[in-house]
């Protein structure tokens, strides 16, 4: 990934991404699928305006999912990643 506008897709929001927030103060990314840790540390750094301690990743597999017929779809596969922000540093999402 050369783009750094382009790692960070989506901020997720969700009880457990909510409780992160508030103990650890992580922040929970849709991310592109391409990008590794170091990009998305430096995304978060460089769009957002945050230091960032540390970066944790998974690729999250799309669900199956039936619409009316027999053959079953999937929903698209993404990656998650939990930024933990340095001390004193905040992002409100709402």
């Amino acid at each position: 990934m050369k783009d750094l506008y382009q790692v960070i897709k989506n901020v997720r929001v969700s009880e457990k991404a909510t409780m992160l927030n508030e103990l650890n103060n992580e922040v929970v990314l849709e991310v592109d699928r391409r990008a590794n840790k170091i990009e998305i540390a430096q995304a978060v750094e460089k769009v957002l305006g945050k230091k960032v301690e540390a970066v944790r990743t998974l690729n999250q597999c799309g669900k199956l999912k039936r619409q009316r017929r027999a053959d079953a779809g999937r929903t698209a596969h993404w990656k998650k990643a939990i930024v933990r922000l340095k001390e004193g540093e905040t992002l409100d999402l709402v």
